[in-house]
């Protein structure tokens, strides 16, 4: 089984991932981003989000794919998506892999999101790049915003400001697992 949790930037995904690993101790993690990073560093992202490159798709379904094969455990994903084509073109190769998906969404308000981005610090040596991370971060509020009503039907909402262990429990029961802290 696959969870996945999506949300715009700052909504908690990590956070609550984090949360779920103690809970759920055999359950793998596995950022996509880190699918991104390798194909920036290769073949460059000319749009400047590794989630336009076809390839990164492609990997992040496949890998998914092969951690459930090869190492039968569940596994999280914390990655945000909002593009339906691509949210599609990944989760029907999941679903075509006969792999059990569930897609938790978190909702925040923009608010919210945004106190959230201007209280982390990503380079606190390097105002500039600093700037840069959160302008990106608030500039992707919006499309997250709007794509609650193109997510796939089956997708749970979540309240993204409840605190991260009753997030945490509201996916355990969803899925039918439990809570083991």
């Amino acid at each position: 089984m696959i969870v996945w949790v999506n949300g715009a930037f700052g909504s908690g995904k990590t956070t609550l991932v984090d949360e779920l690993r103690p809970r759920w101790p055999e359950a793998l993690v596995y950022d996509p981003e880190m699918v991104g990073f390798v194909l920036r560093e290769l073949v460059g992202v000319p749009t400047g989000d590794f989630q336009d490159l076809r390839l990164w798709r492609r990997q992040v379904a496949d890998l998914a794919v092969g951690l459930i094969e090869e190492y039968r455990r569940p596994v999280l994903v914390p990655m945000a998506g909002v593009d339906p084509g691509y949210v599609g073109e990944i989760f029907g190769a999941l679903k075509n892999a006969g792999i059990d998906l569930h897609h938790f969404f978190l909702k925040v308000s923009r608010e919210t999101l945004e106190k959230r981005i201007d209280g982390r610090v990503f380079f606190p040596d390097d105002p500039e790049r600093e700037e840069q991370v959160r302008r990106w971060g608030k500039d992707r509020i919006e499309p997250y915003m709007a794509a609650v009503d193109t997510l796939p039907g089956d997708t749970v909402f979540l309240d993204g400001g409840l605190t991260p262990p009753e997030l945490a429990e509201q996916v355990l029961a969803r899925i039918g697992v439990g809570s083991v802290g």
